[in-house]
């Protein structure tokens, strides 16, 4: 593997883009929609004074739609027509964020740096929790997302002779 090398390490502020945050206490639908419609891998929860607090990956959206049954044997999927899939999408329906979330013991350690760490930081982080969003934030502030795809088109360009 090539190493990478920069003469002035570009910074998490420099590369963090604007991303939407959700709220805990925002609508759940409203945010499965969000994902949906703008084919984001996640997005970021906040508590309701703006603080980080997870991420909300699309697949955890996905375990709370589909009955734990259905995940214990995915064959049965193949009973559901369209008209049950929607029963199922409105289980968010007067849901909030927060009741998407794992319990906090099952979370998975929130992906934040602060807006000095250099890109290999970021990245280095981002393969150690396996997480395509990283929260850049300062004093509990977010300053923007880093995402895995524009890491890599990063590390990508500085790997050209």
């Amino acid at each position: 593997m090539a190493e990478c090398s920069y003469a002035d390490p570009m910074r998490a502020r420099e590369v963090a883009e604007d991303y939407p945050l959700v709220k805990v206490s925002d609508d759940a639908l409203d945010a499965a929609r969000l994902l949906a419609q703008r084919r984001l891998p996640g997005v970021v929860v906040v508590d309701d004074g703006g603080r980080p607090v997870t991420v909300l990956p699309g697949s955890q959206v996905l375990r709370f739609l589909i009955p734990g049954y259905v995940q214990d044997d995915p064959s049965l999927a193949r009973v559901y027509d369209e008209r049950t899939a929607d029963k199922c999408a409105s289980t968010l329906r007067g849901r909030t964020v927060k009741e998407l979330l794992p319990p906090k013991e099952k979370r998975h350690e929130l992906a934040i740096v602060d807006g000095s760490a250099t890109v290999m930081e970021c990245a280095a982080l981002m393969a150690r929790l396996r997480t395509p969003l990283l929260v850049v934030a300062e004093k509990d502030e977010v300053h923007g997302v880093v995402t895995a795809s524009h890491l890599l088109e990063l590390l990508l360009l500085a790997d050209r002779p």
